[in-house]
């Protein structure tokens, strides 16, 4: 009998299932001939509301395809669920770029399940809805015990799917969001003796907002802003900015708290600037209501980078940093995330390789399982660099399937040491990725037409040299003129001409 949702037989059952992991990372997960089946569900199970800012959300689904690469291993099967029904030219797209391996291999170990349902609820629940489908994927499980399911991020929804398929989840416990949330990443960053920004966390209303306001003004009277951000907010959408431009400063040096309070709280209204344009302070302290957050210290210097670093904790435990990224941030506020470029500045990294170590140690000491990444904002003083970690991200995020991609296209590894990505032919990998390119012109596109714009203009990743373009998000063109770009070079230099080039063939093309 299937458990009741969220009960504590779902939860007893879904910890033996996940039990089963570390004997398939050892024995499945290592072997390129292993019999193995992948469930892929590339739910973007996150709030609602947040989700609604993002444009073309529903075509993220698409991110996740880049685990079709794992259709290289020659007995691996994968059944990928999705809102809508996938392009077939998208879907080619992706499997003429496996090396070596005929398509004619790899359709009969891909079953592409959809619900037929565009709305705009998470994939996982409508999955949940639909009894036949559920029978429909496990179906296509030929051995439970050589499967097992990946997700975008892992909710309470995904652990009773997991169960009802009767196969583990290689993700985080839902039991461990609370880490993920910005109030628990500032918990986490204390715990593990990494630096952050002054602040502070579990702030319920608005009138803990103005106290906490106040409190890092008078802390740093030379502050200029503070961020405040939602717990569960993602992309920077849930993120606002507060200016202390006016604040008198008998306010910030009186020895009672009281003056400073009252002139935040008048002037909050009008000086908390909303990172989504949709919002105003009344609707984001509505949210902060429902959702909690933090207050901190805007993180200022000479010159503002945004790096992250990606980590893996396996089911052996053991806590490894695998990746370095600068985020582009951009919008009218500077905080939405846009691309990034790969790896980060080597003038970091070695602080992003500790503090990332520090931060993966502990939880995997505390018993996380998960493919995560933390983001830092680090800045240059005086001709030094400072980095302060900023959250913890419990999920696949938008440095992942670029990351992941380039290692399924060269066979190549991330050298900590050196900071460097190298190929199995020892060529060093560098690119530019990005989920928002975007023009007017570009509404309207179909995925069949970028390709021929792509190929026209020699495009491509060229498996002989390593280099080249390849695109994702193609779903998004034709409603929202926006697309994914990786593009991979052997310079810093090369990855960002490939780019440039990549959007002046585009724009010319459509102009």
């Amino acid at each position: 009998m299937t458990p009741a949702p969220g009960s504590e037989n779902e939860r007893q059952q879904f910890a033996a299932l996940q039990q089963r992991l570390p004997q398939l990372f050892t024995r499945v997960f290592r072997d390129r001939h292993a019999p193995q089946t992948i469930v892929v569900i590339p739910s973007m199970s996150l709030d609602h509301e947040e989700l609604r800012k993002l444009e073309g959300a529903g075509h993220y689904e698409e991110r996740l395809l880049c685990l079709l690469m794992l259709l290289r291993f020659p007995r691996a099967n994968m059944v990928y669920v999705t809102s809508e029904p996938l392009s077939s030219t998208i879907v080619d797209y992706y499997l003429h770029l496996l090396p070596g391996v005929p398509p004619s291999h790899v359709l009969p170990r891909l079953a592409l399940l959809s619900c037929n349902d565009g709305s705009s609820l998470p994939l996982t629940e409508k999955i949940l809805a639909r009894r036949e489908l559920i029978d429909h994927i496990r179906g296509h499980i030929a051995d439970p015990m050589s499967a097992h399911m990946t997700c975008f991020n892992v909710t309470a929804q995904e652990r009773t799917l997991a169960v009802q398929l009767g196969i583990p989840l290689y993700g985080c416990d839902p039991d461990f969001a609370q880490i993920g949330t910005k109030s628990g990443s500032r918990e986490t960053f204390r715990r593990a003796g990494v630096p952050l920004p002054y602040g502070h966390e579990r702030l319920r209303d608005a009138n803990d907002i103005v106290h906490a306001l106040a409190d890092v003004k008078r802390a740093d009277p030379t502050l200029r802003r503070a961020m405040v951000k939602l717990d569960d907010g993602f992309s920077g959408e849930g993120n606002a900015i507060f200016s202390f431009e006016g604040v008198p400063d008998a306010t910030v040096g009186a020895s009672t708290a009281d003056p400073l309070v009252r002139w935040v709280r008048k002037v909050i209204p009008t000086q908390l600037k909303c990172v989504a344009e949709v919002e105003s302070w009344e609707t984001f302290s509505h949210r902060f209501a429902t959702m909690q957050g933090i207050v901190e210290s805007f993180v200022s210097g000479d010159i503002i980078r945004s790096p992250s670093v990606q980590c893996r904790i396996d089911p052996l435990h053991h806590a490894t940093v695998i990746a370095t990224h600068d985020q582009i941030l951009g919008g009218s506020s500077g905080q939405v995330y846009q691309g990034c470029t790969f790896p980060a500045n080597p003038a970091y990294s070695a602080d992003l390789h500790e503090y990332g170590a520090r931060v993966a140690r502990l939880l995997a000491q505390d018993g996380v399982l998960s493919r995560f990444a933390v983001d830092f904002m680090t800045v240059q003083r005086d001709g030094a660099w400072h980095t302060t970690a900023i959250e913890i991200n419990l999920r696949k995020g938008g440095t992942t399937h670029p990351f992941l991609m380039l290692q399924f296209l060269t066979d190549g590894e991330y050298d900590v040491a050196s900071g460097v990505f190298y190929s199995l032919n020892g060529n060093p990998c560098y690119y530019h990725a990005t989920d928002n390119l975007r023009h007017p012109s570009y509404v309207g596109l179909t995925p069949e037409r970028l390709i021929d714009i792509a190929v026209s203009h020699d495009l491509h990743f060229d498996a002989a040299s390593q280099e080249g373009v390849m695109f994702h998000l193609m779903g998004t063109l034709a409603e929202h003129g926006k697309v994914g770009t990786l593009c991979v070079g052997r310079t810093p230099e090369n990855a960002g001409q490939l780019y440039q080039q990549t959007v002046a063939a585009l724009t010319g093309a459509l102009e």
